[in-house]
């Protein structure tokens, strides 16, 4: 920028609170708003306004008609884009946009069938239809701020509504060099304008309209006060002077209200409109337009600068073209004035809403700077500067990197309009210190919301741990608790069986244990008796029973042990040891034998089972 600004010094006074440089108006008003032709493409920026990308409606390859919406607004800080004419989708690709970082956005590419045939339009009859709905038709309007912010305009008209404002100031200012546009409007198309304001004081609920016109668009004034014939719109000349078409600045000069920095004018019950946004309100509600084209001063280093009226999307090698073509020497093209504009990073940008000029600069207009020396102290910075900042302490606070102090030296009050680099003796680039101090301030403010976030989640999440250890614990010794009673509680009850019938235990149980004892001897004594019949009566008939085995061995070995005892009883009753002896001997042996055959008689059974099973 500091390029820019080198052709103005030190030829002219400077003024305190402003500047007045070299106009370089009178080329570009010479000739009549011209309509550019049709060019061969059209690209078409998505972000053309502040705010959020909106979202794209059509495809590759489809055919759309002019007017038509191609990209809806996704929230309610965004603005629609529409087709400028009929034609074919041709991409929806990143392509190179006017902007200072020179990097690529995503826009579509229209390629025009050259009938320039309109879709539907609806026209609204804004004096008998009710606000909510003109503001709902302005949402998909694509209409916004066309002197350089590119605020979506519904949201102004929607928020000031709620606002209680009382005046609507009209910004025909133009106060910075070079830029034409908004004067030759005003010269062609004052009706329009003013039929615009009524629209938007009506909108607003407004009770006057202030129009704010520098002394030296004379013509314009005379066109624009032809057109107010009857109205309650009045008009007031303000100076020229550098930057008096800033809004707090406008503000001030036509109705001596002061918008402190901390405010926005809306809360003082103003609201500002450009020239060229309030003649699209008119165009939009008498015809249905949308947003799709604009006036722009093309100028600088060209053969015959004009205003013309260009559909966004144009090539910029098309705007130069009209004008007779740009001159050998030209280096770059400046999108905007000297003093806030910009360097454009190829001549194959489109024209977008925010183009209100382009320069064609070379080394005779805008010479390159020269270094920048010390700063020598001599405040013109300070009496020069429209916001009545510090310039030169803001320049060593941003120099050294304290950005805290200025930060408390009201930095984000300047408006960078560049008066101070303007007026500086040596050079200085202060407005580049400022945004640099800027960019590093909300840097740091932003790192600092991360880390405060980072906190609060981490504190968020200790207090969820301990909340849940807690619960836990608590979970624990509810259990315990409830193991404890359970088991007094059953212990109790058994206590109280116990103490109920102490002794039917026993007797039952000893009882139960005789009556098993007494039934065992009764088998033990019923087999016995049936052993002596089967020997008695084979030792009648000299013949040994077969297979008279006891089914049960144990029970045969168990009889014949207790016959053996009987018998040493008997023996040892009379004396007789030697018999006692013998007999015992005998009684193993016949024992012996009867376990003998008590198996042998098992296996056979056993054995004939399994053959009665296999012959099954």
């Amino acid at each position: 920028m500091n390029a820019i600004l080198n052709f103005f010094k030190p030829d002219f006074l400077k003024q305190k609170r402003g500047v007045h440089p070299p106009e370089h108006k009178a080329e570009s008003t010479q000739l009549p708003i011209a309509k550019l032709a049709m060019p061969q493409k059209l690209v078409l920026p998505l972000r053309q306004h502040i705010g959020n990308m909106p979202k794209i409606l059509v495809s590759v390859g489809e055919h759309v008609l002019k007017g038509q919406l191609l990209a809806t607004p996704e929230c309610t800080v965004s603005a629609a884009i529409h087709a400028p004419t009929s034609g074919t989708i041709l991409s929806i690709a990143d392509e190179i946009i006017p902007h200072p970082s020179g990097l690529p956005d995503k826009c579509i590419t229209l390629i025009p069938d050259g009938k320039d045939q309109w879709a539907n339009l609806t026209m609204i009859d804004w004096r008998n239809a009710p606000k909510e709905a003109l503001i709902a038709s302005l949402c998909t309007s694509g209409i916004v701020g066309l002197g350089g912010a590119t605020f979506p305009t519904h949201i102004k008209l929607r928020s000031s509504g709620k606002s209680n404002i009382q005046t609507l100031v009209i910004n025909a200012a133009e106060c910075e060099p070079y830029i034409t546009c908004d004067d030759m409007l005003m010269r062609e198309h004052a009706e329009e304008i003013v039929q615009g304001i009524e629209i938007a004081q009506y909108l607003l609920g407004a009770e006057k309209s202030v129009i704010g016109i520098e002394d030296n668009k004379s013509i314009a004034q005379q066109a624009m006060q032809a057109a107010l014939t009857g109205k309650p719109i009045s008009i007031v000349t303000v100076p020229t002077l550098y930057p008096s078409g800033d809004a707090r600045q406008l503000i001030h000069l036509v109705s001596g209200i002061e918008i402190p920095h901390d405010k926005r004018a809306t809360e003082m019950g103003v609201q500002v409109f450009n020239v060229a946004t309030v003649r699209a309100l008119y165009r939009h509600f008498t015809f249905g337009e949308p947003a799709i084209n604009r006036v722009v001063t093309v100028t600088g280093n060209v053969a015959q600068p004009q205003n013309f009226e260009v559909l966004f999307g144009t090539p910029l090698t098309a705007l130069t073209q009209a004008t007779g073509g740009a001159k050998p020497d030209t280096t770059h093209y400046i999108m905007g004035g000297p003093m806030m504009g910009f360097d454009l990073p190829t001549p194959e940008v489109p024209i977008t809403k925010a183009t209100n000029c382009i320069i064609a600069a070379s080394p005779h207009l805008f010479a390159p700077p020269p270094p920048a020396m010390p700063c020598i102290r001599c405040a013109r910075c300070a009496e020069a500067c429209p916001i009545q900042l510090q310039p030169q302490e803001l320049y060593w606070f941003a120099k050294s990197d304290a950005f805290e102090k200025a930060r408390d030296y009201k930095l984000f009050d300047c408006i960078e309009c560049g008066v101070c680099t303007y007026v500086c003796p040596s050079n200085i680039p202060l407005v580049q210190y400022f945004r640099y101090a800027k960019s590093e301030v909300i840097a740091a403010d932003k790192a600092k919301e991360a880390a405060d976030l980072a906190r609060e989640r981490n504190e968020f999440r200790l207090a969820r741990i301990e909340r849940e250890k807690q619960e836990r614990a608590q979970k624990h010794a509810e259990r315990a608790l409830g193991t404890k009673a359970e088991a007094a509680k059953a212990a109790s009850a058994k206590t109280d069986a116990a103490n109920e019938a102490p002794t039917t235990e026993a007797p039952i149980n000893s009882a139960t244990d005789e009556a098993a004892k007494a039934a065992k001897q009764a088998a033990i004594a019923a087999a016995i008796e049936r052993a002596k019949a089967a020997k008695a009566a084979a030792d009648a008939t000299g013949l040994a029973p077969k297979n008279t085995a006891p089914a049960n061995p144990a029970v045969q070995q168990e009889i014949a042990e207790i016959d053996a005892r009987r018998k040493n009883v008997g023996l040892a009753n009379t004396n007789e040891a030697p018999m006692m002896a013998d007999a015992e001997k005998q009684a193993k042996i016949a024992a012996a034998i009867a376990r003998a055959k008590a198996a042998k008689a098992e296996a056979e059974a056993a054995k004939q089972a399994q053959n009665l099973e296999l012959k099954e």
